[in-house]
């Protein structure tokens, strides 16, 4: 049964990600049909590479070091205290993550760039700075740390720190010995998460950047799309997959600590009010936070997009209908982008909910027994296996896959290069690690006594899973559809290389904008971006009116 439910998504992610991959690393590493290893040593000894590989690394690990600094004390606060507009502000602090980070890059843009919000208030540039880099960074993922530490540490029991508290101990010392121990395995699977998404930065790097600053990811689009350099794009996307095996492989170890390490208590027990003027001072401290750090960068994208030659107001919004005020950037208006993304990111979550759910379902299901020893270690272990594949797509090169697309898949049965279908089948790779890992924790929490029962009235693993299993996660259905609705809307990477000219996604539309000089191309990015903004809020903003009671899952 196990096996038969792991067939579709082995299949989905054999044709439309390894092979893909495979191809493309095979078409650089390959001269005359032999294998030549040893570009990978006169590549990775190139200086300017091993610049790029340096700073990849180092802003990975600043990025990481800031937004764990910046946002445990929003952790703390989310998970200890009531107050009034928590779940609206949750939502609020949500948004950056869901957002393209085109969006998040052309936010920032907007704020710290030439003619910026700082620009204009204070005479101060940052961008093509490594501080833009970092502060976008921070913005895009406070919400990782927010919701993976801050969900575990509102399910601790805060008596177990009392009472070393009432055995001599200090705050600090209490604090130190029992609940950081425990937080532990939080914040480590939180930073690694972090630093995944940073060390594989594409869309922020590559607008705030410059040319002076280069990501793996942004290095391989360069030398894959720019200069055609495919050997080296090759070497680079191998070494980008063994970074991110890596830290997959710990981050999978951590998340193994934290379900078993602790027993939990339910969130509502442990929160309350702010006390004294030292609690009050951190949620305000917090709340300072947010506005500047998350709600400014948005606030000012908006205000730019309104701010149109003749006064404030929708001229921008009205250049979007207009093939002919983007130049020759369009070969349809802009705003046709809207309808294409909205499309493509219906169908892109529709493949991810298939294929995440009956992976997900796989992977809960009993584990079949031969001995008394502990089961099948081969099944095992194609499990695990099969685990760790699933999120593979979330830190291997998009722009790998996007070019891997069109010289694989442009042979009979599959000859889909001019097929509307293929950017929803590259949005959809990015959606189902989200559809698993939402759905994961609540059909692990589901009793499996209740299975059991059915069985023994006849029904068959399938039929069980379907009267037992489904009802019970039909919110988490629907948490993992907007998830995987949010993040194939602004997928980029790969769709940079495939969406065609006269059907542009979103962020290719904005990308495109911000490509070129001029006021119109400018604020017309800006419109667009905001428009993708408030599509990505509004569809978080539903979620957690939805989304089922497991606090420390993200």
């Amino acid at each position: 049964m196990r096996l038969g439910l792991m067939a579709v998504p082995v299949a989905f992610f054999a044709v439309f990600f390894a092979h893909p991959v495979v191809a493309i690393v095979g078409r650089g590493l390959k001269a005359d049909g032999a294998w030549q290893f040893g570009r990978i040593g006169e590549v990775l000894t190139r200086p300017d590479i091993l610049d790029v590989l340096w700073f990849t690394t180092w802003q990975a690990l600043a990025s990481t070091a800031l937004t764990l600094v910046i946002a445990l004390p929003g952790a703390y606060v989310f998970a200890r205290f009531d107050f009034p507009g928590k779940q609206v502000l949750r939502a609020v602090v949500t948004v950056p993550f869901v957002l393209p980070t085109v969006v998040v890059g052309t936010a920032f843009l907007a704020l710290l760039g030439r003619g910026g919000f700082l620009d204009e208030l204070a005479g101060l540039r940052l961008d093509t700075t490594v501080w833009a880099i970092l502060l976008a960074h921070v913005f895009f993922n406070y919400a990782v740390v927010v919701r993976t530490v801050g969900g575990l540490w509102s399910q601790l029991d805060p008596r177990q720190e009392e009472a070393a508290r009432v055995l001599g101990a200090g705050r600090f010392a209490a604090w130190r010995r029992v609940t950081l121990p425990a937080l532990a395995p939080a914040v480590a699977a939180a930073g690694l998460m972090v630093f995944l998404f940073t060390f594989t930065s594409f869309g922020v790097v590559q607008i705030l950047g410059g040319p002076a600053y280069s990501t793996l990811e942004v290095e391989i689009y360069r030398q894959t799309a720019q200069l055609l350099d495919l050997p080296t794009a090759a070497v680079l996307t191998l070494v980008q997959f063994a970074a991110v095996g890596a830290i997959l492989a710990v981050h999978a170890w951590t998340v193994r600590r934290r379900e078993t390490a602790l027993k939990l208590v339910d969130p509502a027990q442990t929160s309350r009010r702010p006390r004294g003027t030292g609690q009050w001072t951190l949620l305000g401290g917090v709340l300072l936070t947010v506005l500047v750090l998350i709600l400014l960068p948005l606030g000012v994208l908006v205000e730019r997009s309104l701010d149109a030659p003749g006064g404030y107001g929708f001229g921008y919004y009205r250049a979007l209908q207009s093939v002919e005020a983007s130049g020759s950037t369009f070969l349809v208006a802009p705003l046709e982008a809207i309808g294409n993304s909205l499309q493509y990111a219906l169908v892109a979550t529709a493949i991810a909910l298939l294929v995440g759910g009956l992976a997900a379902a796989a992977l809960t299901l009993p584990q079949p027994r031969t001995d008394s020893a502990g089961g099948t270690p081969l099944a095992e272990r194609l499990v695990r296996g099969f685990d760790a594949l699933l999120m593979l797509p979330l830190g291997v090169s998009a722009v790998t896959v996007g070019f891997g697309f069109l010289i694989t898949l442009d042979k009979p049965p599959l000859d889909l290069r001019t097929s509307w279908i293929l950017v929803p089948l590259a949005q959809a790779l990015v959606g189902v690690p989200f559809v698993v890992r939402t759905m994961l924790p609540v059909l692990r929490a589901v009793d499996g006594r209740l299975r059991e029962a059915a069985a023994v009235l006849g029904a068959s693993p399938l039929r069980a899973w379907r009267e037992v299993d489904l009802p019970l996660v039909r919110r988490a259905v629907l948490v993992a559809a907007g998830f995987a609705f949010a993040v194939s809307l602004g997928e980029f990477g790969a769709t940079v290389f495939i969406a065609r000219p006269d059907n542009p996604t979103l962020p290719v539309a904005v990308a495109r904008l911000l490509g070129r000089s001029g006021e119109l191309n400018y604020g017309q990015a800006m419109a667009l971006s905001t428009i993708l903004m408030l599509v990505c809020a509004v569809s978080l903003l539903l979620l957690e009116r939805i989304r089922p009671d497991r606090s420390g899952e993200f």
